[in-house]
């Protein structure tokens, strides 16, 4: 079965509205040209665009797997968008972004996930720990949950983090197959009881083709770099890694029971 693509709009930023002093990413809420307010993520900041390819890939995947995301857009920045700014931080910022970003529809009035406040559904944390197991997530602790409670739904964000191999791209078929032993730290661990069931099911939806529709929007100048491959060739080595890891989850989820079982 063919899977069309995901539907990322585009959107030229009009106004910086505030930043968001979170880690060394430096994002900020910001309007654009079809009236809404937008998390902004900048290339420009020191995570650079892996960061944005991460959180495009990791976003899209979990709304797949029937995860809430809020809706991803790339949004243009204009070259003279800067130049008013007074902090002179965020002023080189912007014009280090000029181009294509990343954002994520703004949640006004959005709360932190706390498990100790709000109850999740055994599912629904299978489902999510298993996610971040496949794109190697680091960034889901109990110190930073990377989730949000909005209107009574849970939402997921920033997956900037993930997809750690890109960094290095050396032994990428080696580190396909790697256990993520990150998970032992795991907000969700506790209640993910439901791991070799959700298994069956994230596999089964995540095919070659819908990993294929994925990684297909990933704009070529966000690939472009000062190494020999081509944009499609990068592509293909993000197609195989996800591929590989999909195939080899059995991998993954013993490291996930091992230490579910640990903690309990």
């Amino acid at each position: 079965m063919d899977f069309n693509p995901p539907e990322i709009r585009t959107v030229n930023v009009t106004r910086y509205v505030t930043p968001l002093r979170e880690g060394g990413s430096l994002p900020a809420i910001a309007e654009a040209d079809d009236g809404f307010l937008y998390v902004v993520k900048f290339r420009g900041a020191g995570q650079g665009i892996k960061a944005l390819i991460a959180e495009l890939i990791g976003g899209e995947i979990a709304r797949a797997l029937g995860l809430r995301v809020p809706e991803i857009v790339f949004a243009n920045l204009d070259e003279a968008f800067g130049r008013t700014e007074p902090d002179e931080e965020i002023q080189d910022l912007l014009k280090a972004s000029t181009g294509t970003n990343l954002a994520l529809h703004y949640l006004s009035g959005a709360i932190t996930f706390d498990p100790v406040v709000t109850d999740i559904d055994s599912r629904t944390a299978s489902i999510i720990v298993w996610l971040d197991c496949l794109i190697t997530n680091v960034d889901r602790t109990a110190r930073n949950t990377n989730m949000l409670m909005w209107r009574k739904d849970l939402w997921l964000i920033d997956h900037g983090a993930a997809l750690y191999f890109h960094h290095s791209w050396q032994n990428v078929q080696e580190q396909s197959k790697r256990p993520f032993v990150q998970v032992k730290d795991h907000v969700l661990l506790p209640f993910a009881t439901e791991l070799e069931t959700v298994d069956a099911t994230c596999r089964s939806i995540l095919t070659a083709e819908r990993i294929q529709s994925i990684i297909s929007v990933i704009p070529a100048e966000w690939l472009a770099d000062d190494t020999s491959e081509t944009a499609n060739e990068k592509r293909e080595v993000y197609k195989s890694f996800l591929e590989t890891r999909v195939a080899s989850s059995a991998i993954f989820m013993k490291e996930a029971k091992h230490a579910r079982e640990a903690l309990i």
